[in-house]
């Protein structure tokens, strides 16, 4: 073993290490290693520079850009909130079908984001008996095709680079399929021994927000309950005015009218939530200025507005704004937003129009404290384009018509053009830690071949793999990457262990395509650690679990999900 190579291993246990015992992102570990590979001499800056541009992370890239344009529509949420209902059985069911099917074609992480708060919220059932089965049913819905979870794009990234054409869409498919919905039978068995546990309070400020049921409302006719009202994330309905009469507390029977105001408090970051009820107006919505910023600003005690409502004051047209919400620190709001006194200390949201900025009466009346960043809701034909372009592009990849990464690119265009995403979207929203772990590890991987170290090690396992079948080398390649997953990400697993997996097939001349899709599958089986997947984690973060409750549930999945795709994988490459 000469100097390079030792290099090259001390770098690449050291980069496992820091990833299973530091408290360290793996963006930051990565980008040391690399840093480390630089230094030492075992790659150029030409190099890095070159795995920047792979296919495979820049279509990585442009999906997940894609993701959070298609985030902003109303179909998930929408599905969301009508999720839960009183009957566990078909709650669990259609929780693992939406999940399930979504995260097929749609960031699993994603998915899992926007589901957590009504799940959190709903009142039928303990959030933690269907938090992780969600997660579980995102990690399992990545699995089936190739844009489902970033893993197997960064297998697919490590497969170009190699010079292999890559995955194609459907792949993944029959291995996922079957495993995913085998392990949703299972879990849905196991439900019982989920803990029943008070999910933990969001902690964020109260703001008081109405929203008016116009004319040609999808909730007018229907209960509270019946509108799934009780499940909006982190919004609860707090009053119904009607012609004029105050009703608290408000009963799931209650039959909701048109022309009702509905007065929520919660948290203002979620009151796109409200934006995505077809026929439920905010406040500052009739005014036409409900947009992406909101500027949140607390009244002067020398304001002139004090004591004085909203409408009294004629606001909109005073400062150029509309007021979205109100928060009085102390007290518990209660009616119209427009009839509310206002009060030195009170915190206003407010949407701002093009002159609020040029008026002189600012500093008289308030102290500008910050912006606050909301979702708005997409009218008719962006929501048109955003789910049919996306379901479009989908189609032509699957149908191999168009490549994937041409295929985002060009309904990336398209998506800038009708306004569904803007420029300071794309900036904010391209997942830098998630390019730093793939490029670091792209380049650790071109450090272990050129070295040589992939040959020592895959020369060093020849007699004990070269006299048995490719299964057995394909169960260690397997077991390994399942092992790694646990204590570290998915992603970092998936990026380690290919290496090691393309050296195998080199030394036993077998099909690379069954060990990259074994790296690519088990990479994705973290079932039994809160910590390898980022569903789990957010799972995690939402209730109060401990370790124990995912290693409990988990292991059945792991086991069965393991069995399938590995027969599987047996079978149809007749190994």
């Amino acid at each position: 073993m000469d100097i390079n190579q030792v290099a090259v291993l001390a770098i690449f246990f050291a980069t496992i290490a820091a990833l299973i015992i530091s408290d360290k992102r793996p963006s930051s570990v990565f980008a040391a290693s690399t840093l480390g590979l630089m230094l030492s001499g075992q790659i150029s800056f030409s190099d890095v520079a070159n795995n920047l541009t792979n296919e495979g992370l820049l279509t990585l890239i442009l999906l997940l850009l894609v993701s959070t344009a298609v985030d902003k529509t109303s179909l998930i949420k929408n599905l969301g909130r009508k999720l839960i209902t009183a009957s566990f059985k078909a709650s669990y069911w259609r929780l693992f079908g939406l999940t399930f099917a979504s995260s097929a074609m749609l960031n699993n992480t994603a998915v899992v984001a926007s589901m957590i708060a009504p799940i959190s919220q709903n009142q039928h059932h303990p959030a933690s008996r269907l938090l992780i089965p969600l997660s579980y049913s995102a990690i399992l819905g990545g699995t089936v095709t190739l844009i489902g979870t970033s893993t197997n794009l960064i297998v697919d990234s490590f497969l170009i680079e190699q010079g292999h054409p890559g995955f194609q869409f459907w792949d993944f498919t029959l291995y996922g399929l079957i495993a995913g919905l085998s392990c949703g039978l299972l879990m849905f068995l196991l439900t019982p021994i989920l803990p029943k546990i008070e999910t933990r309070k969001g902690k964020f400020q109260y703001y008081f927000i109405e929203a008016e049921v116009v004319a040609d409302s999808e909730l007018i006719g229907k209960t509270v309950e019946q509108n799934h009202l009780r499940n909006l994330p982190e919004l609860f309905l707090v009053e119904v005015i009607r012609d004029g009469q105050l009703i608290s507390p408000v009963t799931p029977d209650l039959m909701i009218q048109e022309q009702d105001k509905l007065i929520f408090s919660g948290n203002i970051k979620n009151v796109d939530s409200l934006s995505h009820i077809k026929g439920l107006e905010l406040f500052a919505e009739t005014d036409g200025l409900l947009r992406d910023n909101l500027t949140e600003v607390i009244i002067s005690n020398r304001a002139p507005i004090i004591g004085k409502t909203l409408k009294a004051v004629g606001f909109r047209a005073l400062f150029d704004a509309a007021v979205v919400a109100i928060r009085r620190d102390g007290e518990q709001l209660s009616g119209k937003l427009g009839e509310i006194k206002l009060q030195a200390g009170d915190f206003l949201l407010l949407a701002t129009g093009q002159d609020f900025e040029t008026r002189h009466n600012l500093t008289k009346n308030f102290f500008i404290l910050s912006e606050q960043k909301i979702s708005t809701r997409l009218n008719k034909i962006q929501e048109t384009v955003t789910l049919g372009g996306f379901l479009l592009t989908i189609l032509l990849a699957a149908t191999s018509v168009i490549g994937l990464a041409t295929g985002l690119l060009f309904f990336m265009a398209v998506l800038i053009v009708f306004g569904v995403i803007s420029n300071s979207e794309m900036k904010r929203n391209i997942p830098i830690n998630l390019v730093i772990v793939i490029v670091g590890a792209l380049s650790l991987a071109s450090a272990l071949q050129a070295s040589g170290v992939i040959d020592l090690i895959t020369g060093s396992l020849k007699p004990y793999l070269s006299d048995s079948s490719p299964f057995i080398a394909l169960l260690v390649v397997y077991g390994l990457t399942l092992l790694l997953t646990e204590l570290v990400t998915n992603n970092a697993a998936a990026a380690l262990m290919f290496p090691f997996a393309y050296g195998v097939v080199q030394m036993l001349g077998v099909p690379l395509m069954p060990f990259a899709l074994a790296v690519a599958f088990a990479a994705s089986a973290s079932f039994l650690s809160p910590y390898g997947y980022q569903t789990n984690l957010l799972a995690f973060n939402a209730a109060n679990y401990k370790f124990k409750h995912f290693i409990h549930f988990g292991w059945p999945v792991s086991l069965l999900y393991s069995s399938i795709v590995l027969g599987l994988l047996k079978y149809t490459y007749d190994l």
